[in-house]
């Protein structure tokens, strides 16, 4: 394969997936940090050269670009296990992919963002009455995860797929944005099944 590099903010759960997905397949990645609360994503090079959107994660391969972390992880997962070969299997790993952007990482993500490395106090007065609805609908995406690992160890099937390294990414920090696990057991015992994976690595590493 071409030489990988994640430019990243390391502590990104977006950017963790990344990481993590490398790392469970063995994969060397080299790193590039940008500090977001600068604006370093945002200057006149980084818009022309790396990703126009303004945004990281970008894993680059070789002299090419791939924004988006789902993207990202899929581009290294393909044709291995983290993807399931059966053809439901893997669409049903698409679908808690989409979730999780849609519906679990706009709402926990954010709000750990904002509570974390903002700071309440800094938000807009938009943003502040924006929380209780991000909090709600965070527990909401939540519940539904706990609901499903009910019956199942993992997202899909019966071992690691994308759809846990996606999921598990803002899951394991979500008590950094005021978000309470304890009343989500099957939730906690897959962070722990996750961690405990060969290959595991934490956000911090």
């Amino acid at each position: 394969m071409e030489k990988l590099t994640l430019h990243e903010n390391s502590a990104s759960g977006n950017c963790y997936k990344i990481r993590l997905t490398a790392a469970h397949l063995g994969l060397p990645l080299n790193r590039r940090e940008y500090d977001t609360m600068k604006g370093e994503t945002r200057t006149p090079h980084f818009l022309a050269n790396v990703n126009a959107n303004g945004r990281i994660p970008v894993l680059q391969i070789g002299d090419r670009f791939l924004p988006e972390s789902n993207a990202a992880c899929f581009f290294l997962a393909d044709g291995t296990t983290l993807v399931p070969a059966d053809r439901f299997e893997r669409a049903d790993m698409l679908r808690w992919m989409f979730f999780e952007q849609y519906s679990h990482e706009p709402n926990i993500a954010t709000t750990r963002f904002w509570v974390a490395f903002v700071g309440v106090e800094r938000l807009s007065e938009l943003q502040k009455a924006q929380l209780p609805g991000k909090r709600e609908a965070g527990n909401a995406a939540l519940a539904l995860m706990d609901r499903h690992l009910e019956k199942s160890g993992f997202f899909v099937g019966e071992t690691l797929t994308l759809a846990d390294i996606a999921l598990y990414a803002y899951t394991h920090v979500a008590p950094e944005g005021g978000f309470e696990l304890a009343p989500y057991p099957h939730v906690a015992a897959w962070l722990d099944r996750v961690a405990a994976m060969p290959g595991h690595i934490r956000i911090v590493d």
